[in-house]
């Protein structure tokens, strides 16, 4: 039974929370900025938190995601995910076991897996993969250790695989309209939106663009 908050249209701008550029803001405060500017998908990404805090501020921001009806996942941890009832996960080739991650959260949850390659993608989706997300795309600043991945693997990717596509990775207001033609169903962003001085119009002027791409 797949999450009925997930189809192509939940996954056109795809925002990953970063708490680097609050400036004076809650982290709910700035999500839901994102979302009153267009924002269709929110990730939680913590690294740094303790888990008393993760869990926190994960039930915070889902207040807000549940506020606007947007889908809500945690990247990584499965257990805050299920502790918080968020609509799934996002985990990458070497987080938690995909298999591992639905034996514990279930089948109406949405479970997202980053790939880089065909061949990880495709065995993404036999694995149980509700979307894959492929970066990054572009050279990006909040992910130092990201591999590249060309234009044309991201074409290949979305034509081998029947889940949606997401691509990740370096997106910005003046690069994304270079991902036209690959077929991906959105784009995940971060500093294209969080760091950005007003939050709601970046996210506005980068969901038009974006649907230029997908429509």
């Amino acid at each position: 039974m797949q999450n009925l908050k997930l189809n192509n249209k939940s996954l056109v701008l795809y925002a990953i929370t970063d708490r680097t550029w609050l400036n004076g803001k809650t982290l709910p405060e700035i999500v839901e900025e994102a979302i009153l500017g267009g924002v269709t998908f929110i990730q939680l990404r913590e690294k740094n938190l303790c888990l008393e805090e993760f869990l926190k501020t994960a039930k915070e921001v889902k207040k807000v995601t549940d506020k606007y009806n947007i889908p809500f996942v945690i990247n990584d941890n499965v257990d805050i995910a299920v502790l918080v009832n968020a609509d799934g996960v996002h985990i990458g080739q070497s987080d938690e076991e995909i298999i591992t991650a639905r034996q514990k959260l279930g089948y109406d949850k949405i479970i997202g897996l980053s790939a880089k390659t065909v061949a990880e993608a495709v065995k993404a989706e036999q694995n149980g993969a509700d979307y894959i997300g492929v970066g990054a795309v572009f050279n990006t600043s909040t992910k130092l250790d990201a591999d590249s991945v060309s234009i044309e693997t991201l074409r290949n990717i979305c034509k081998s695989v029947n889940v949606p596509v997401v691509a990740i990775g370096g997106i910005t207001k003046d690069n994304v309209l270079e991902l036209t033609g690959t077929d991906i169903s959105g784009i995940s962003v971060i500093s294209a939106i969080f760091a950005q001085d007003n939050i709601r119009n970046a996210a506005s002027e980068l969901i038009k663009l974006t649907k230029k791409i997908i429509e």
